[in-house]
C-alpha cells in the first residue's frame, strides 16, 4: 500500500468495532491504536498510565490534583489540576503525531475530529442492535442481559458526552462520518470488506 491512509473507527459499546478495526489492520498491514494510545500518552506526558485509563473517553466535571512532576504540558505542580481539556489535548497530540508519521487505524477518542484537517482519513462508525450487544456483553462479562444493557447504556453515554463536548458534534450521527454500518449484519470480516471497498472507490488505497 503506497498511499498513507488513516481509518478512524467510532463505535457503540459491544458492536464489534474493535474486531472490525483489527480485521482492517490485518488486511491492510497497518497498526491499530486503541488502548495502546493510553500507554503512549502516559509516556509522552510523564503522567501516570492509570490516570489516562481512569479518564479514557470520559468527561468529568472536576479536576484531579496531580503530583507527577513537571512536564511539557505545564501542569505538574501539586497545586495544578489536570482537567478534561488537558487530558484531551495530550491524547489528541499523540494521535496527530502518529497520523503524521504513518498509516494507522484509530479506535475511538474522537479521532475523526482530532484529525479533521488530514485529507487521508476515512471515518467510520460501527453500530449494532441492542439485542446483539446485550447478548455479547452478557456472555463476555458473565453477567445477566439486564445488567449488560445497563453497562452498555453507561458506556455509550460516557462516549457520547466525551465526543459531543470536545467536538461540538454528535456522536454516532451519520453527518460526522463517511460510513455508518451495522457490523452485526455481516460480521467483522465482511464489514471490513465494505470499508476497504469504499477506501478503494475513494482512491485512498490501491
Amino acid at each position: 500500500m503506497s498511499k498513507k491512509i488513516i481509518i478512524n473507527i467510532g463505535r457503540q459499546f459491544g458492536s464489534g468495532g474493535k474486531a472490525v478495526a483489527e480485521e482492517l489492520g490485518k488486511r491492510l498491514g497497518i497498526k491499530v491504536y486503541d488502548k495502546e494510545l493510553i500507554k503512549i500518552a502516559a509516556k509522552e506526558s510523564g503522567f501516570s498510565e492509570s490516570l489516562f485509563t481512569f479518564r479514557d473517553e470520559k468527561r468529568r466535571f472536576w479536576k484531579i490534583s496531580n503530583i507527577f512532576g513537571s512536564n511539557r504540558y505545564g501542569v505538574g505542580s501539586s497545586q495544578a489540576g489536570l482537567n478534561d481539556g488537558e487530558i484531551f489535548k495530550i491524547m489528541s497530540d499523540v494521535i496527530r503525531d502518529i497520523a503524521g508519521k504513518e498509516s494507522a487505524i484509530f479506535v475511538g477518542r474522537a479521532a475523526n475530529y482530532v484529525l479533521r484537517d488530514f485529507d487521508c482519513c476515512l471515518n467510520v462508525f460501527i453500530t449494532a442492535p441492542m439485542a446483539f450487544r446485550r447478548a455479547k456483553i452478557a456472555a463476555s462479562e458473565g453477567i445477566s442481559e439486564e445488567k449488560a444493557e445497563e453497562y452498555i447504556y453507561r458506556k455509550d453515554k460516557a462516549r457520547a458526552e466525551y465526543y459531543n463536548f470536545f467536538t461540538f458534534g454528535h456522536w454516532g450521527k451519520s453527518v460526522e462520518y463517511d460510513l455508518c454500518i451495522d457490523a452485526s449484519k455481516l460480521g467483522a470480516e465482511k464489514t471490513a470488506d465494505i470499508i476497504i471497498d469504499l477506501a478503494r472507490k475513494l482512491d485512498m488505497i490501491q
